[in-house]
């Protein structure tokens, strides 16, 4: 029926160079440690009043950076709800959370400092 022909083989790669002509690409220095755990929380056994104050604090140390998160405010609001109405284990939670947050966001504030946006967002 069809006879068929026989190609060359084709080279889809290029041929090995000898060692002494690839460039050797030195790795780029590893970024310097940053730290980014937050402190612990109000320590435990810690009264909802401590705990609240203590998330008052991280959330002051996150604003001082502009880094205080969106619902860290209603947060500790909660907490403080919770305290006045005699449920101190939610108060506690929630303290420790607006803590948490408030740490973080001290730590994202700092640590993203000279980010800038990148050209293909910019207008």
């Amino acid at each position: 029926m069809f006879a068929t022909q026989q190609k060359e083989p084709v080279q889809t790669t290029s041929p090995a160079k000898p060692a002494a002509e690839v460039a050797k690409v030195e790795p780029a220095p590893a970024p310097a440690p940053v730290a980014m755990k937050p402190s612990p929380a109000a320590p435990i056994g810690a009264t909802a009043a401590e705990a609240i104050e203590a998330a008052k604090a991280a959330a002051k140390k996150a604003a001082s950076v502009k880094g205080e998160w969106r619902d860290t405010g209603k947060i500790i609001k909660g907490a403080v709800k919770a305290a006045e109405a005699g449920d101190e284990a939610k108060a506690i939670k929630l303290a420790h959370k607006a803590q948490l947050q408030g740490e973080l966001g001290y730590i994202q504030a700092t640590t993203q400092t000279n980010i800038t946006t990148p050209s293909y967002l910019q207008q």
